[in-house]
């Protein structure tokens, strides 16, 4: 074999060698950046990620604001349904009162004129129609008077104030008088009968 081919070949190897080299070299460079940029990458993120994960401080800060906010609305509801509270009270008559005013009125009117009638079935009949009248406005209010005479004694809604023996064999443990009227108001006693027993 000649050596200028051996050179040759030997030449060759080395000139692929160097390329071998080169090229790993290159590759080795560039995977470094792509590891380079990876990193810088997760970097990044990392910085993204710090950046919108707020502190533990600015937590506390947001919620002591959310809560001073409904503290606030909080106090303001309640004074306003205070408010509302004291003047629902102060006018909740208001309505029957003003039902009331005309009977008033009726009974100034016969006020005066008593002081110079003489007749003394047209006083009768005046009160009768102030009665009346006094009447109709309760029961339209939901106010009915409660039955007692002849009814059984119910200590749910009469009060016993006597006993005494009954007139007839039918009416006792029954009321045989009622002292002062019970009244219903919707259903509802707002005053208790006060009655008498037969026993």
């Amino acid at each position: 074999m000649p050596n200028g081919s051996i050179f040759a070949i030997l030449k060759e190897n080395i000139e692929m060698s160097d390329k071998q080299q080169t090229s790993e070299e290159e590759l080795n460079e560039n995977n470094v950046e792509i590891n380079e940029n990876e990193t810088a990458v997760e970097n990044t993120e990392e910085k993204v990620e710090e950046k919108t994960e707020p502190t533990l401080e600015e937590k506390l800060i947001e919620s002591n604001e959310k809560f001073i906010r409904l503290y606030a609305e909080f106090e303001n509801f309640r004074k306003r349904t205070n408010k509302e509270k004291v003047d629902l009270l102060s006018h909740a008559g208001e309505g029957v009162i003003k039902n009331f005013l005309p009977i008033m009125d009726d009974f100034e009117r016969a006020i005066a004129n008593n002081e110079s009638i003489e007749d003394v079935k047209a006083l009768k009949e005046g009160f009768q129609l102030i009665f009346i009248k006094f009447k109709g406005i309760m029961e339209a209010k939901g106010v009915k008077p409660m039955p007692t005479i002849g009814e059984a004694f119910d200590s749910e809604i009469h009060e016993a104030i006597a006993n005494i023996p009954a007139p007839s064999a039918d009416l006792k443990g029954k009321i045989v008088d009622d002292v002062e009227k019970g009244y219903y108001l919707n259903d509802k006693v707002i005053r208790f009968a006060k009655v008498v027993v037969g026993q």
